[in-house]
């Protein structure tokens, strides 16, 4: 079923138009007697779900000791510190 109604009368009456819209009526707002909007409700999409643990699917291997030992460049970086470290005078 179709609504035409006139500004005017639309504005007076939008909660009611809104509420029908939703319900599937198609409502059509008229200037001077030629529809110029339809009001539609609006198709909410759910949002898409996210997957966790796509790094595998990546083709990248990490290893597992990556986060359990000290990195070799650091442990060269402060043995060098510590040997140049200023020593106290005896």
């Amino acid at each position: 079923m179709t609504i035409q109604m006139n500004i005017a009368e639309a504005k007076a009456k939008l909660s009611e138009l809104i509420a029908r819209a939703e319900a599937g009526e198609r409502v059509v707002i008229a200037r001077g007697g030629h529809p110029i909007v339809l009001l539609a409700p609006v198709q909410v999409q759910a949002p898409a779900t996210r997957r966790l643990g796509l790094w595998d699917e990546a083709g990248t291997a990490i290893p597992d000791d990556l986060f359990l030992g000290p990195d070799s460049d650091i442990q060269q970086a402060m043995a060098s510190w510590e040997a140049a470290a200023i020593k106290p005078a005896p």
